[in-house]
């Protein structure tokens, strides 16, 4: 009996250092991607079919630690569409509305690029799961996440996504829908901004619709300090935050 008292104890300590792993390693993973504190950052979406350039659009998104975000169009012809998101809830504000509708994460900005992705959503905060395997990516040693979404208003409610065993950085992810049908492959490019090396440079290959394909670039990431009015969605239409 104490042994068995002894073994399920272990095995129960067992499963939670390695639920604290994952949770580390995701956390690593999100620096590489997000800005530390709140900041602005400027992007660029180009998308392409069957290998010819077709459209590219640009947007301002202002960031907070909290999980809010504020999307703002900046393509001619665009001026004064926003798109806030703050937890769980999205909103898109038309010029000439006089409130928000509700719209979804995988709402499409542009391409394959939905409001759930051009807003840097976390793994850490919104994702759990396990170390499936170790696999080679592009000649990387990575480690295979099996990741399940805690919340079913998630963009993507399965992820599996690789990240390099050296330094957690993603490489490679694949985005399931609650159907388990695979949406989209990300493929994550990286530069050095401000002396830390970053994610410059997300690339969604869509797996619905093969032959399209959407670049996310971060041109540039300056920290700013936003008002809390700025996300609330009650006062959306009251301007715009200068670029």
């Amino acid at each position: 009996m104490f042994k068995t008292i002894l073994l399920m104890l272990s095995l129960s300590l067992g499963t939670s250092a390695k639920a604290a792993d994952v949770a580390a390693i995701l956390k690593q993973a999100d620096a590489f991607r997000l800005p530390e504190g709140s900041a602005q950052l400027d992007t660029l979406v180009q998308t392409t079919k069957d290998g010819q350039p077709d459209r590219e659009k640009r947007y301002q998104v202002l960031v907070r630690g909290d999980g809010k975000a504020l999307i703002l169009f900046r393509s001619p012809g665009e001026t004064g569409h926003k798109v806030l998101v703050s937890g769980d809830d999205f909103w898109m504000l038309l010029p000439g509305s006089a409130r928000p509708i509700r719209i979804t994460p995988l709402q499409k900005l542009l391409g394959d690029a939905a409001t759930g992705d051009i807003a840097t959503l976390t793994w850490s905060g919104d994702y759990s799961g396990s170390v499936a395997r170790e696999v080679d990516v592009d000649g990387v040693p990575c480690l295979e996440l099996d990741l399940a979404a805690r919340r079913p208003a998630l963009s993507y409610q399965r992820v599996v996504l690789r990240v390099a065993k050296h330094d957690s950085r993603p490489v490679h992810a694949d985005l399931y829908a609650a159907s388990n049908r695979k949406l989209k492959q990300a493929r994550f490019e990286f530069g050095t901004r401000n002396g830390r090396t970053v994610v410059i440079r997300m690339t969604l290959q869509d797996e619905v619709q093969t032959g399209r394909t959407t670049v996310v670039t971060t041109l540039s990431s300056t920290p700013r300090k936003f008002a809390d009015a700025l996300f609330n969605p009650m006062t959306l239409s009251r301007g715009d935050v200068a670029p």
